[in-house]
């Protein structure tokens, strides 16, 4: 059969990217391709579960954008489908001084994206809103809230099967060959597809790759780490409290997350990954694992960065020195409150030079898109994603 749109990846990117097509166009013949047997089984259903509010990110950017206008999207998508979310605000908290003055760059971030309501607070207004946190120097962010991205990505795939797509489980895209139209092998299966969307995740720049695209760059697996709270130690955490991020890097550091089914992550740290899909300490895919640390880019940021490596890598192995990452924010909390909760693996491009992309990253061709880029806050921002990239889509089509 021929298709007009092939979408590959059933991630929440991937999925609204076709959720917005079927809106536009009913008509459309559009197809997906997802090597796994169900969708969200990556970096969708792997996450922390926050909405972001944009606070972060460089004013003018792809991710400032589209993290602005996915969550205006996202609150009224889970509000139309009755999906179960909080808009709960969270505490990003400094402890030093020199923290301080990081802290006032992101609150002059919110205020040029746009963020009302935005608050400072001394460290008795940190505590009368979370009593067991500690910092010098805060800011109150009302937008922040919670989702099971799970969830909103089940609600995308319902309403896709209603508008007539297909999708096709359980093989990984092999070969991409034609010219005018593309002919995607997968499995025992061809079909032909006059566009491509390659929203592949952690193998996104394999498939760009695939399609002829150069890129100068490799997708780095970096692999997040969580804790839980134990139940009856919950109460030393109402929300969500995070640190002020290290500018040099594109993650926020470990922070206390609120889940929407009450469970409270510590986390994340920020290692390499022993394979794109190593989710376990000691996982290993030796060929992906030579890919990354033989990339030049990856070696010119280890030789940059790493003292912070090592020191990664030790709190990887040491909870008791995961534990004392945490005490900077809660000091009550101890060795023993926590138990092993799951990890995610960010797909995150770095560039020939050693630098990491500290933002969205799509690259358009005469018959596909590839999305090579979009790390966190790409769930909050995904509807926006997906309708940016449909309305270029449908220009062409």
């Amino acid at each position: 059969m021929e298709y007009d749109v092939t979408i590959i990846g059933c991630g929440i990117v991937g999925l609204s990217v076709g959720y917005h097509l079927k809106k536009e166009r009913p008509g459309l013949q559009l197809a997906f391709i997802e090597k796994e047997k169900d969708i969200a089984k990556h970096q969708t259903g792997r996450n922390s579960g926050v909405i972001h509010s944009g606070i972060y990110y460089k004013p003018g950017s792809a991710k400032a954008r589209n993290c602005k206008q996915g969550y205006d999207l996202l609150v009224q998508f889970c509000k139309e489908q009755e999906i179960h979310f909080e808009i709960c605000g969270k505490l990003i908290v400094a402890t030093d001084a020199n923290e301080e003055k990081a802290l006032d760059t992101i609150y002059e971030r919110g205020v040029e994206n746009g963020l009302k309501g935005l608050k400072t607070l001394n460290s008795e207004e940190i505590m009368a809103i979370e009593p067991y946190v500690r910092g010098t120097k805060g800011i109150l962010v009302p937008q922040a809230g919670i989702v099971d991205y799970s969830q909103v990505a089940k609600k995308l795939k319902e309403n896709l099967e209603e508008m007539g797509a297909h999708f096709f489980f359980g093989n990984a895209l092999k070969e991409i060959s034609g010219k005018e139209k593309l002919i995607l092998s997968f499995g025992n299966n061809k079909i032909v597809s006059k566009y491509m969307v390659n929203c592949a995740g952690l193998y996104s720049d394999k498939i760009a790759k695939m399609n002829g695209v150069k890129l100068k760059a490799k997708i780095i697996p970096f692999k997040g780490e969580y804790f839980l709270i134990k139940e009856n130690k919950r109460y030393l955490i109402k929300n969500l409290v995070y640190p002020v991020p290290d500018p040099k890097f594109p993650f926020l550091g470990v922070h206390f997350t609120r889940r929407i089914n009450g469970e409270i992550d510590a986390g994340p740290n920020a290692v390499l990954a022993l394979g794109r899909e190593g989710y376990h300490k000691f996982e290993i895919n030796f060929k992906e694992l030579i890919e990354s640390v033989f990339f030049k880019g990856f070696l010119r940021m280890a030789l940059r960065y790493w003292k912070v490596g090592i020191y990664e890598m030790h709190r990887s192995f040491s909870k008791k020195a995961f534990v004392k990452s945490l005490q900077k924010l809660v000091p009550e909390i101890r060795e023993e409150d926590l138990k092993v909760g799951n990890s995610g693996i960010r797909a995150q491009i770095c560039y020939e030079n050693g630098k990491l992309a500290d933002d969205f990253l799509i690259q358009y061709s005469a018959n596909a898109v590839h999305v090579v880029n979009a790390p966190s806050p790409a769930a909050t921002s995904s509807l926006q994603i997906g309708k940016t990239i449909c309305n270029k889509l449908i220009s062409r089509i």
